[in-house]
Formats: structure tokens, C-alpha cells, sequence
């Protein structure tokens, strides 16, 4: 009874053994948060080198044009040299965003006087619709050193991509809006991209930003 006892006890140790190592491996927690970390170090890299560098390269932003202002004039980038000058992208049909930005813009140049030699682009993203008479209209609202420009699309995409510029029409009527980026670019005096602007702050400050460019 008693070598019994002990022949299943110790078959019972045995079968406690085997589970224990049909579980596999015992791996250390150490071990797994290292593991973790070089990962995550790799993917933080890889985010990094696949899109940290296109905003902030200062050769691919801003090239030549050639667009109708609105006030019926020919215009291009040499138009803007030797002062710097903010640019933004919308239409005349936009719902709130372009009239929001635009009326931060004049803010900003409002506030730094009438005098200071800086300037504003505005580019339609829908030259089918944007017209000079209808840019014209538009910007009557808004400081006047914005010039508004359209063309011809042939002559609007290639301006779209230099500033790279996503826009894609959302809708297939008449009444359609455009779905596009709302970036706004500073340029230096020598038509050369600075940075994006913010201008949604109080304008005095964007005002200061913009003085140090003159």
C-alpha cells in the first residue's frame, strides 16, 4: 500500500513536469521589453526617413507660373521677388476653410501697416469655376495685396504639383467643392520657401514673424 502511494506520487510529479514543459519555453520579461524597444526604435526610424523629410525641404517647394490675377493682369513668380509673401490654395465656392484663411491673412497684413513690402498669393484649385471677374468679387472682401490667380487647368496643376498641392473635386453636379490641401507656404524675398505659416494666432505676432523676412 505504502510503495503504492509512492509509485503514484511520483507518477504524479512526472505528469506535472511534462505539462509544465509542453507550454514551451520560459522567456523573460527582460528579454520580451527589449525586444519591444528595438522594435519600436525601428519603426520610429522608419516613419521618420519615409515622411520627416518632404516638408522641410526648402528645393521642392515654389517654382515658375505663369496665371491671370484677378484683376486681368499676367502674373508670375517674379512678380513676388523682392518681398516675402505668404501662399494658400482654395476656390471661391469654398464652404469655410479659404474664406477663414483668407481673412486671417488680411489680418496679419493689416498689421503690419500699409507700408511693409510683403505680399499674398491665392491660387484656385477650381480654375473651371474661378474666373478673374469671380476672383475679383471674392477678394473684394480681404486685403488688397491678396492677388487671387486662376489659368487655364493646363497651366494650374503644374503649379498645384510644385507646391505639392493635393486636390481632387468631390461630387459629380454642378455644385461641387474641392477637397484640398490648406497649407499656408511663407516665402522668403528671393521667391524661396521658408516655411508653413500659421496664421491662426493673433495677428500681431504672425505680424512680428513676417518682419523678420522684409
Amino acid at each position: 500500500m505504502a510503495n503504492g502511494s509512492k509509485g503514484g506520487a511520483k507518477g504524479l510529479k512526472r505528469g506535472a513536469k511534462g505539462a509544465q514543459s509542453s507550454n514551451g519555453p520560459n522567456v523573460s520579461k527582460p528579454l520580451l521589453i527589449g525586444v519591444g524597444a528595438v522594435f519600436a526604435a525601428v519603426f520610429a526610424a522608419f516613419v521618420f526617413f519615409t515622411s520627416g523629410k518632404s516638408t522641410t525641404s526648402t528645393e521642392t517647394i515654389g517654382g515658375p507660373f505663369q496665371l491671370t490675377a484677378h484683376t486681368g493682369q499676367q502674373v508670375t513668380e517674379q512678380d513676388f521677388l523682392g518681398r516675402p509673401f505668404l501662399v494658400f490654395f482654395g476656390y471661391t465656392h469654398c464652404p469655410d476653410i479659404c474664406h477663414t484663411t483668407l481673412f486671417e491673412m488680411s489680418e496679419i497684413l493689416r498689421a503690419m501697416g500699409p507700408d511693409a513690402k510683403v505680399g499674398a498669393l491665392f491660387v484656385t484649385v477650381d480654375p473651371e469655376r474661378d474666373t478673374p471677374e469671380t476672383l475679383k468679387d471674392y477678394l473684394s472682401n480681404f486685403d488688397p495685396r491678396i492677388i487671387g490667380v486662376t489659368g487655364p487647368r493646363a497651366s494650374v496643376d503644374p503649379v498645384l504639383r510644385e507646391y505639392r498641392i493635393f486636390s481632387k473635386r468631390a461630387g459629380k453636379d454642378e455644385d461641387y467643392s474641392v477637397d484640398h490641401t490648406t497649407v499656408v507656404y511663407l516665402m522668403d524675398k528671393n521667391g524661396r520657401f521658408v516655411a508653413p505659416f500659421n496664421v491662426a494666432r493673433r495677428p500681431a505676432e504672425a505680424a512680428r514673424e513676417l518682419q523678420r523676412y522684409l
